[in-house]
């Protein structure tokens, strides 16, 4: 009987270290990050955006980053129209209801494979208007993928790599690249980045514009020598040579990062003194950038205002929608739901209420391809290509294993039907330029369950609103 419950129990500790075919994780290894950690991660990453602004001929102000609602409107339709008069707010104390409220948007990605813990980390920059006021709702994407995470921020975990999405290329580093740079604090390691203005092209041999990031090349150690300083303000940037800095957007959240800075927060008190205020080609000294702090919201702050069951067209239009099967409600940071499970509509086209035919042609997340991390990953920033022939909502777009999303999910009919909820693609870092292929992974089966170790932040609010 000794040896029968010996070998009974060495068939259990057997069974419970499979990994089950789907899962990409081991039963006895499968746990999950807080909502505490998961915040401490994207503020522990949370890049710092070098910037260059346009703000001269009454455009003060208008590089700032900011919030969807900063004229607390609860209106998103007329966004571009009230920025186009950022420039009294900064100068002039117009608007001293606005909250400008600087903001990355975000979302945490969580997954267990063979045992390992890994995380996606999605930060949108997020403008008013863009093109000379011309547009509204400018994204800018950041994605960052951690590997062997262990519950602490900074304890083991390495970057494996860094997408930047400028304007629809997707450039794609390895976290060991010479592209990417980090400012490494007590409370963070912040990704550098450099922002273009909201200008379109206007400077004699200008490429970067339009708000466009890329990865800021210049050390760390170079910068800090420099920050207060009289030398000229500037980075090198990945593809191109030395840009103006103007702003340097900190994360609140990290103390270190902010009294490194010595960064503000944009109020009717300070706004004057954070403006740049200067055009786009004038160079200025490190200590004469505008230092300014930027907090983190929720990816999933926005996703209800497109739902087809909510007030959505006070902010979209109908000529395009994302329809996604919810396999769990879309819900606020109390726990409660906000869009029901089930397929549902999503209503993507951007409202301008101040244009004459309604819109300019933009779309919101949910119609974005990246947001199901099915892009096409560059090497190299091109010259607006708009390239992108993943074909992942299609079903073509296949992964290093020869799987489709549908594959993955086991929902072949979803293919360029609907999205799955939890439909996400992780790359590698390698760049495959064949057709419909990328090196990395659909992610498998119910990967998102606690069971297996999983999270999709997508779709749940983890920052207070601050209302």
């Amino acid at each position: 009987m000794k040896g029968l419950r010996g070998l009974l129990l060495a068939l259990v500790l057997v069974a419970a270290s499979v990994v089950w075919p789907g899962s990409g994780s081991a039963v006895a290894d499968t746990w999950r990050l807080t909502t505490a950690q998961r915040q401490a991660y994207l503020a522990h990453y949370a890049p710092v955006i070098l910037k260059r602004g346009d703000e001269n001929n009454g455009r003060e102000g208008s590089d700032w980053l900011s919030n969807y609602d900063f004229d607390r409107d609860g209106d998103f339709s007329d966004n571009r129209a009230s920025w186009r008069t950022v420039g009294q707010y900064a100068t002039a104390g117009a608007n001293p209801h606005w909250r400008i409220r600087p903001t990355l948007y975000t979302a945490l990605i969580e997954y267990t494979e063979n045992g390992v813990k890994n995380l996606v980390l999605l930060f949108h920059v997020y403008n008013a208007a863009d093109k000379d006021f011309a547009e509204i709702h400018d994204w800018e994407r950041v994605e960052i993928v951690l590997r062997g995470v262990t519950g602490t921020p900074g304890a083991g975990e390495t970057v494996g790599h860094v997408t930047v999405t400028s304007h629809k290329d997707h450039v794609m580093r390895r976290g060991t690249d010479s592209a990417v740079n980090f400012m490494p604090t007590a409370t963070g390691r912040h990704l550098l980045l450099w922002q273009a203005d909201h200008s379109n092209f206007d400077l004699p041999d200008i490429n970067p514009h339009g708000h466009e990031l890329r990865f800021a090349t210049t050390p760390w150690t170079t910068i800090a020598a420099r920050m207060e300083s009289t030398s000229t303000a500037e980075t090198d940037i990945n593809n191109d040579n030395e840009k103006n800095v103007h702003y340097a957007f900190v994360p609140e959240n990290s103390a270190a990062a902010v009294a490194t800075w010595r960064a503000q927060p944009i109020t009717p008190a300070t706004a004057n003194a954070l403006a740049s205020k200067v055009d786009n080609g004038t160079a200025v000294p490190w200590q004469a950038t505008k230092r300014v702090t930027y907090e983190l919201q929720d990816l999933a702050d926005v996703v209800p205002t497109h739902w087809q069951h909510a007030n959505w067209q006070t902010h979209w239009l109908a000529d395009k929608s994302s329809d996604v099967l919810l396999e769990s409600p879309v819900t606020a940071e109390n726990g409660a739901a906000e869009v029901s499970a089930g397929l549902q509509r999503f209503y993507t086209a951007s409202r301008d209420s101040a244009a004459s035919d309604l819109t300019d042609g933009r779309e919101g997340v949910l119609q974005k391809a990246w947001f199901y991390g099915a892009y096409s990953g560059e090497e190299n920033a091109d010259e607006i290509s708009g390239s992108d022939d993943f074909g992942g909502y299609a079903g073509l777009g296949v992964d290093s294993a020869g799987r489709s999303r549908g594959a993955a999910s086991g929902d072949p009919a979803s293919h360029n039907t609907y999205w799955r909820q939890h439909d996400f693609f992780v790359h590698t870092g390698a760049v495959d330029s064949a057709d419909h292929r990328e090196t990395g992974t659909w992610l498998p089966g119910e990967w998102y369950t606690p069971a297996n170790g999983g999270f999709d932040g997508r779709w749940v609010q983890l920052f207070d609103d601050r209302l």
